[in-house]
């Protein structure tokens, strides 16, 4: 599973590629935490390494941005161990993108996507506000538009809100499998019925009437259903 367009926007959305000089040039500057920064979020946490004078074109912020992301794809795909819906993906690949591997891996968050508790793990997004020990608004936004993501609930301007009037599920549920027609049920058991006289040795006589019994059955059935 890749990150989806839809999941991109979110990170890109809250990331921002920053301190632009002009001419598609961007610098390196700290973050709110003090830590050299880059283009989309990028830092020295993966390669390449950059100092803190560096000047980088958008080419070079995009491309680290595809590096850095498919980090955390990789994350994902190591660090939960059941099946996600894309949303679900997308927006803990944008966790992790933001709080590393580290604090996604020692967080209840992850414990409860692999408990399959969809909806507790929803409401820990809003426990990572903090950023130096402070609430940052920025990252509050940042975690209730990841939740809504999380639980296929569209925000499309990112502002941590569902969007008006109604929210809709990005991936409705599938419908259930279709119950069987009664004449399936009915050939079905009389097959299994047949197939176990035979193995427990019947008397010939005896299967034959369970054969007969099972086609009056469907014929009384479908005389029936043809006169509703």
């Amino acid at each position: 599973m890749k990150i989806s367009e839809s999941g991109l926007d979110l990170i890109k959305a809250f990331e921002s590629c920053m301190r632009a000089i002009g001419g598609g040039r961007f610098k390196a500057y700290l973050d709110p935490v003090n830590v050299l920064t880059i283009g989309w979020g990028h830092t020295n946490h993966h390669p390449p390494q950059f100092g803190a004078e560096v000047v980088w074109t958008q080419k070079q912020c995009d491309d680290a941005l595809v590096r850095d992301i498919a980090i955390f794809e990789d994350v994902i795909h190591r660090r939960v161990k059941v099946l996600l819906a894309q949303h679900q993906f997308d927006a803990l690949v944008s966790f992790a993108y933001n709080v590393g591997e580290g604090n996604l891996a020692k967080s209840s968050l992850l414990r409860k996507v692999n408990a399959r508790d969809f909806d507790g793990a929803a409401r820990e997004f809003h426990n990572w506000t903090r950023a130096g020990g402070r609430v940052l608004p920025g990252l509050v936004r940042r975690r209730a538009s990841e939740s809504l993501m999380f639980q296929g609930i569209i925000d499309r301007n990112y502002d941590g809100k569902p969007d008006a009037p109604v929210a809709r599920r990005l991936d409705p549920p599938p419908p259930p499998p279709p119950s069987p027609a009664p004449e399936a049920v009915t050939t079905t058991g009389a097959g299994a019925a047949v197939a176990v006289g035979i193995q427990q040795g019947w008397p010939p006589g005896l299967i034959v009437m369970l054969i007969a019994a099972a086609v009056a059955a469907l014929v009384i059935y479908k005389i029936w259903k043809g006169r509703q």
